[in-house]
Parts: structure tokens; sequence; C-alpha cells
């Protein structure tokens, strides 16, 4: 899907010399992939404190029962 997009041609270049990219369009590919990338870590990160457990639940006796 063809897209004209106005990208500050600075920055781009930037972007794709840091990112050690050969051409526009694989920096842009890989800026929305970072993108993408980092907001579902956000979306992650904001469920800290949200999951309840059961404190009493012992995991390794779980584990060790699961082996035999």
């Amino acid at each position: 899907m063809p897209t004209n997009l106005a990208i500050d041609d600075g920055l781009l270049e930037q972007a794709r010399r840091i990112g050690k990219r050969k051409t526009k369009r694989e920096t842009v590919n890989t800026a929305f992939e970072e993108y993408i990338a980092w907001r579902k870590q956000l979306e992650v990160l904001s469920l800290i404190g949200s999951i309840h457990y059961d404190p009493q639940y012992r995991y390794k006796q779980e584990r060790s029962r699961r082996r035999k």
C-alpha cells in the first residue's frame, strides 16, 4: 500500500544511520516494529499491582509434581 508521508529528512537519515539500516523503508519499518513492541511492554507494566495471587501457592511443589 503506497503511502506518502511528510517525514523530516534529517530525522530519517539520523535514524537510518543509528539503526544501521540501508534504506528509508527498512528504517521506517524497524521504527514501527520497535514502537509497537515498546507500547506492548507499557501495557504489561500497567498490570503491575493489579494481578492477584494466592500467597499459599507453592510453585516448587507443583513443579516437582508435574515431573513424575
